[in-house]
């Protein structure tokens, strides 16, 4: 029997028709057969959201050799879902999400509908990563992060991962990257989150915006610092939340 190529399921949060993924699929179509299911317009900050309250439908937007491309009303956790149950003949070798137009380090891993792909692919057991470029402008320049997407996407592919864990990888907003730092993720918070919509003034109609505040920005070892650097941040991260460290401790109260 003759050996398939790799089976690459792509989603994204910015929706089918953002540059980013668009890039994305171009990046990896040599590597193996893509297929692609994207929300039919944003979905930014839905995280692991799913649709439960209205029915979900998809739509075949267009099927060349090696890559079949769909669009969906739901989110991109229903993306993978959807993809994964009733179109694909086999379990995918990848789930990847991105390229998103803006980073997803720190504490954004937890909003992110970026990472809401990959954590859905790795709940599953799939190899996932999620890609972030920190511009988030609709005509970002995504040429230098192709090659690094290329072979971090190759490199899973050989080695695979451990159970339960995912990559976040975030690229800098430039031309001329160092090179790759395997990252902590930065500990930080966000505040400052809302600003008055101007149309709306007295109404409390207001925008969520805001600004990270990193309580370690000179630590080395975090994403942040590392994309303030010039250097591709990869975080491995872990879909397994259970507070070990605490487990002993919490025994022993009183409850």
């Amino acid at each position: 029997m003759e050996d398939k190529r790799p089976l690459i399921l792509v989603s994204n949060d910015d929706g089918i028709m953002a540059k980013g993924i668009s890039e994305l699929v171009k990046f990896l179509r040599p590597l193996g057969e893509i297929v692609v299911m994207a929300p039919d317009s944003p979905r930014s900050g839905s995280g692991c959201a799913l649709t439960v309250t209205q029915p979900v439908h998809y739509k075949l937007v267009k099927k060349d050799v090696g890559l079949t491309v769909y669009k969906c009303s739901g989110t991109p956790s229903d993306c993978i879902k959807m993809a994964r149950g009733l179109l694909l003949d086999r379990e995918p070798d990848l789930v990847v999400g991105g390229i998103n137009h803006g980073d997803n380090s720190a504490t954004n891993v937890h909003y992110s509908g970026t990472m809401g792909v990959v954590i859905e692919g790795c709940l599953n057991g799939i190899p996932s990563i999620g890609f972030s470029l920190c511009d988030y402008a609709p005509g970002a320049d995504f040429d230098a992060a192709g090659p690094y997407v290329r072979k971090i996407a190759a490199t899973v592919l050989e080695k695979g991962l451990p159970p339960l864990t995912c990559l976040n990888v975030n690229f800098p907003d430039t031309a001329d990257i160092k090179g790759v730092k395997v990252c902590e993720q930065s500990k930080g918070q966000w505040g400052t989150e809302w600003q008055a919509c101007p149309r709306r003034e007295g109404d409390n109609y207001y925008w969520l915006t805001g600004e990270f505040n990193d309580h370690e920005p000179e630590n080395e070892k975090n994403d942040h610092w590392a994309l303030a650097n010039g250097y591709v941040a990869i975080t491995p991260t872990t879909v397994d939340v259970t507070a070990y460290h605490f487990m002993d401790e919490l025994k022993t109260w009183d409850l």
